[in-house]
């Protein structure tokens, strides 16, 4: 399986499935992840339509080496959608790079599906949304729970409904904060819910940059204008690129757990993130 633990996921942006026009335009919005979503964004009665949709995409679809993370919100495994899903898109020749699971309720989704694609020979990974109390409360196992999974998503407004609260960002910061160490101990990344008023650009970047302070990688998308925000918001500052550079190559002309940099002592420990803004400033 290729490894993508370091590539950009600063930004994602939804797509029906039912509406292939717009998923394939979707993959020039500049975003670094495109999701061809069978689930929130489609009616009950055009699952099938949808997944459909999503299987022509992907039967004839060969990905740009340098184009975006494709994937795919498949609906819920406690439901005949989710099932009919994976059965659709699991076994294709070119099956989706990635998986988003939703509604996900306790690590044996994870493993299950990990397990179908095991069979079918599949090398998609995986993108995990915690939305539901119990995710939450299982946020560390799923993080862990396969080799496949490579980011966490906040689902901010189901998650609000689950706790009996509102979308504010006091009312969901333990629960954002609880997600991000799940992420960080895993080493994947955490992306967060998109900003649902396309006017308010301000609030957007203030949100992306609290989500940024916090330890999220990036955020969601519901409209390509939100894209540039999210790439400019989640990606090292020039600054803190030349510093990590600095300090790798300090450790790689070293032989000891620590350096001196610029007079202050770093820890081998730091090296990782160290290497994780080179490789996502390289990779962009």
């Amino acid at each position: 399986m290729p490894e993508t633990r370091y590539r950009p996921r600063r930004s994602m942006i939804f797509a029906p499935g039912n509406k292939p026009r717009m998923c394939l335009k979707a993959l020039d919005t500049g975003a670094d992840m495109v999701c061809v979503d069978l689930e929130d964004a489609v009616a009950p009665d055009d699952k099938d339509a949808a997944r459909d949709g999503a299987v022509s995409i992907f039967r004839d679809f060969t990905p740009d080496a340098g184009g975006p993370e494709t994937l795919v919100r498949i609906n819920s495994l406690h439901s005949l959608d989710g099932l009919k899903d994976v059965a659709a898109l699991a076994d294709l020749p070119n099956p989706p790079a990635g998986f988003m699971l939703a509604k996900v309720k306790s690590l044996g989704e994870v493993a299950m599906l990990d397990d179908v694609l095991s069979e079918t020979g599949a090398a998609s990974v995986l993108h995990v949304m915690i939305e539901t109390n119990e995710a939450l409360d299982q946020a560390f196992e799923i993080a862990r729970s396969s080799r496949r999974v490579r980011s966490l998503i906040f689902g901010a407004i189901d998650m609000a409904a689950d706790l009996r609260t509102t979308i504010d960002w006091e009312n969901l910061l333990f629960a954002r904060s609880r997600v991000v160490h799940a992420a960080a101990g895993a080493e994947i990344d955490l992306i967060d819910v998109p900003w649902l008023d396309l006017e308010d650009m301000d609030g957007l970047r203030e949100e992306a940059r609290r989500c940024s302070s916090l330890g999220f990688t990036g955020k969601a998308a519901i409209h390509p204008k939100q894209i540039p925000v999210l790439n400019e918001t989640f990606s090292p500052a020039e600054e803190e690129v030349a510093r990590a550079r600095e300090i790798i190559a300090a450790f790689e002309a070293g032989d000891g757990g620590l350096v001196v940099h610029q007079g202050k002592l770093i820890e081998k420990p730091v090296l990782r993130s160290m290497q994780r803004i080179v490789a996502i400033a390289d990779a962009q």
